[in-house]
């Protein structure tokens, strides 16, 4: 596999088309026109590919910004659609290359504390958090502080706005896309995780598009051991273009 970060308005209309065929094969309720919005709401795409065939496996687009909560100036990356194709779900390439590119895009445009802000609607992106993270919210042996629970609720309003339902943390769309059937359904035995039992307690509408809006720090100390095997890892992140934050 090798993989790419590339600013959103330096991807090819290839890359475009070969995006959102991989979630029309993957998604209902894909639309042209849906994908495009969403994608020019973004400023960053990682691409996932083939290395014979360049043939297009997975890819997760971000929004990488700057905010100010209550006076004070932090960076949030917002997720967009990500989805990587069955047939690559036994390699760790999307994640060590989403850490790799989250730690490049650090070290150049972040200021203060760097937030990760992601809308959940299947529980494998929810568990994604669990696995790398040590501190994140919602969970379910943990109450969500309230400093927390404010400034998760003041990101996803600024950026989802009425789309955004406070009192349930979650973000349901006028034009929801659910996993096909096979993909959203949940292997016998994995609802008795706790995480994944939490997240369908949560977010019981998961079938119907609703997302949960979820908040974790990006820092090297709130990593656990496997976040922190993913971001010593060498990566062989190509990085396509700069880009000028603004």
């Amino acid at each position: 596999m090798k993989s790419l970060l590339i600013p959103v308005d330096k991807l090819q209309s290839s890359d475009r088309i070969a995006m959102y065929t991989l979630l029309q094969n993957h998604f209902q309720g894909i639309t042209w026109n849906a994908f495009e919005i969403d994608l020019e709401r973004k400023n960053w795409v990682v691409l996932l590919q083939d290395e014979t065939s360049n043939t297009l496996k997975g890819f997760s687009t971000l929004n990488f910004c700057q905010k100010t909560v209550n006076g004070e100036k932090i960076s949030v990356v917002y997720s967009g659609d990500t989805i990587v194709d069955p047939s690559a779900w036994s390699s760790p390439a999307l994640p060590q290359s989403w850490v790799a590119a989250i730690k490049f895009l650090c070290d150049r445009y972040a200021v203060q504390k760097l937030y990760w802000l992601l809308i959940c609607s299947g529980f494998r992106t929810y568990r994604f958090l669990p696995t790398f993270w040590q501190d994140f919210y919602p969970r379910y042996d943990l109450q969500t502080p309230i400093d927390i629970k404010n400034l998760m609720g003041s990101l996803a309003q600024q950026y989802y706005g009425d789309f955004y339902e406070e009192t349930s943390g979650i973000v349901r769309f006028s034009y929801p896309q659910t996993l096909k059937p096979g993909l959203i359904d949940i292997p016998s035995g994995r609802e008795k995780n706790p995480h994944v039992q939490f997240f369908i307690e949560k977010n019981s509408g998961y079938v119907n598009g609703d997302e949960l809006v979820c908040i974790t720090e990006f820092n090297y100390d709130n990593l656990t051991r496997a976040g922190k095997r993913m971001w010593n890892t060498k990566s062989s992140l190509e990085i396509v273009q700069e880009y000028v934050l603004v």
